[in-house]
Formats: structure tokens, sequence, C-alpha cells
């Protein structure tokens, strides 16, 4: 069964508006695309931050990988992290910068919209940091993921067909209550995720190419801005959904493009209604992007577990998805995965087992 539904034709015009309440909120806040472009005594600040939580995250060169693709693989294993995913370093820079005052005074609560792993990171960071945390997450979201967040202290409310419509109704509670509206795609976030990035390249050294999974955009928008601080050549390739192409078409027509489905069974992947500063900066320096069908996600995670014997969610497989497409041209290169994240439903996971 696939994370999303299809919406009615009427979704095109909403994704639209979407998209413009997205840009007005980010403009909202002064924000630019240069905003997004943090330096690299702001890197170094935010590995020093996850760092006080949690240490760096191995990368590992599985040989059975390389003989399977013919390329020296190495991945990148967000899946170790506590809430079982990369986001959770872009939720401690941001709780510090709150609880710091950074972005202004202390709230009385956060708000944010998750499809999961976004709502793990801001729920741990957020009540570490001694905030009241609130996720609003989609009627068809990963219920596991969702059990964890309410676990872990977060007030649910589920609400909303999709990840983007979820996102909306966040935006008026956040409002109606006095919240702090947590954007999923931030500054503080972006260059939280940017220490994986840190972490691969300064262990990993001369790699040809990185492919990373897009959802929102965080994790490739910190890698391309991670790699061209350190002055690395280093071809980026994003990974996408075919059922979720926003970034794709976004990368092809040079501007932001919303799709009217989000239909995979990768939820962390499921995205319409692209940022326009992620699509930005993803043109700008991306080498391209693939995308993968759910039938080549399913047969990720087979290898992840067959090769690696690792847990990985949709999202999570998808760079080696991209990888397996292109594993022709990638030949003799040294190449990296990033396993975004472990947090895969049990029936996903027993089904795609079977």
């Amino acid at each position: 069964m696939r994370g999303k539904v299809k919406m009615p034709n009427t979704e095109s015009a909403v994704s639209a508006a979407m998209e413009r309440e997205m840009t007005a909120a980010e403009k909202s806040h002064g924000r630019t695309v240069e905003s997004y472009l943090f330096d690299f005594d702001g890197l170094m600040e935010a590995v020093e931050i996850v760092r006080k939580v949690v240490g760096p995250t191995p990368q590992i060169d599985w040989p059975m990988l390389h003989d399977r693709t013919g390329a020296e693989v190495w991945v990148k294993h967000e899946n170790h992290l506590p809430t079982g995913a990369f986001k959770m370093r872009g939720g401690l820079v941001m709780a510090n910068s709150i609880a710091s005052g950074r972005n202004g005074p202390l709230p009385a609560g956060i708000i944010t919209a998750s499809a999961g792993n976004h709502g793990l990171s801001q729920t741990f960071a957020g009540l570490r940091a001694g905030l009241k945390v609130t996720i609003v997450v989609p009627l068809t979201g990963n219920a596991e993921k969702i059990a964890a967040i309410r676990a872990m202290g977060a007030e649910v409310i589920t609400d909303g067909h999709d990840f983007t419509a979820s996102y909306e109704i966040s935006r008026k509670i956040a409002k109606d209550r006095g919240l702090l509206m947590i954007e999923p795609f931030h500054p503080d976030l972006i260059r939280g995720v940017a220490t994986y990035a840190y972490e691969l390249f300064s262990a990993v050294h001369r790699l040809d190419t990185v492919y990373v999974p897009i959802g929102l955009g965080s994790g490739i928008c910190g890698m391309i801005r991670t790699r061209d601080l350190l002055g690395l050549k280093t071809k980026v390739v994003g990974v996408v959904s075919k059922h979720s192409a926003t970034y794709a078409l976004s990368f092809d027509a040079k501007r932001p493009v919303p799709t009217e489905t989000a239909d995979t069974i990768a939820d962390g992947l499921s995205v319409r209604v692209p940022n326009p500063f992620a699509v930005e900066i993803i043109n700008g320096g991306a080498d391209r992007i693939i995308q993968v069908d759910d039938d080549e996600i399913r047969e990720a995670a087979r290898i992840y577990h067959t090769d690696t014997h690792n847990m990985a969610e949709g999202a999570g497989v998808a760079a080696l998805a991209g990888l397996m497409q292109e594993r022709d041209k990638m030949q003799g290169k040294r190449v990296a995965v990033i396993m975004s994240g472990a947090n895969i439903s049990r029936p996903l996971l027993a089904e795609i087992l079977k």
C-alpha cells in the first residue's frame, strides 16, 4: 500500500496556492536564498551542537554492494541516529537557536507538520530544550512514526490528506494558539543536517558522486553547500520518487513545479509542493535528479537487507535505488549513498521482504 493517495484535479490549484503561501512565509521572515547558504563557521557551530548529543554516524564500504554495483560504495548510515533518521541533526540546531533566543523570545511552544521523521526530530530536540511540541501529521502517515512521536511526549494532531495539507493546517493552528511555526525547510534545519555531509566528506576522500534522497530538500541542500564550502568536485545527484517528482520536474523546468499527486511507498519523499529556495539551491548545485519507482525502492530495500543487514525506509533506500539505476556509468568509481532513515513500517517491510 502506498503512503499517499491520488487527489482530484483541483489539487493543482491548491498546490499552486500552497507554493505561494510557503514563499510568502519565508519572505515574511526576510529570507532570501542567500540566508540558507551558511558559512564554514556556521557549519562548525552546527557540528559542535550535534556532537554534544550524538557522535558521528558511520560510513561503511560494504563489499557485497561493491560486487553488485561495480563501484566502491560508501553508505552513510543516518539510520543509526536515536530517532532513526538524519533530520534529528536539524532539530538539534533549530532547538538550540530557539532556546538561545536567536529566533526571538522563547515561544509558548513549537508546532510543525511532518510525515514522520521531521516530527520525530522536532519532538526529540524540542523537548530536550524544554519546549512544548505539537506535530500535525497526515491521515495517511506512518503509524509507527506517529506512535513514536506521541510516546516521546509531543501533542500529535492527525489531520490532512498528505504532508502539504498538514502543513497548511499546522500554520493555522500556530496562529490560533500563538505557537512558533517550524517551517520544514529552514536555514537552521539545513545547517544541522549538513553535518552528515561534513562527516562523510571528512571521512571519505575523493568521492566522484554522492546520491542523496530528496523530500522537501534540506538534506541535498546541506550536501551541496558543504561540498562547495570544502572546495570539492564531487557530483551531487538527487533522487526522488517517480510518483512524487516535483523536484525532478522543477530541476528540468528551472522553476518550482508542484504536482497533483505524491503517491509513493516512500513517505519521506512524498512532497507535492517544492520549496522555491530549495529549488534554486538544487538547480544551482546538483548534477542531475533521478526518478525511481516503487519497485526500484522495494528492490533497494531488499538489497540493503541482503548486503548489509540494515533496515531502511523508502526514502532511506532511494539513493541506492538511484545508484542501481546508474550502475553501468558508475563502474570503478568511488561513490556514496545516503541511508537517510530506518523508520519503515512493519507491514511494508514484511511485504517487501516476503
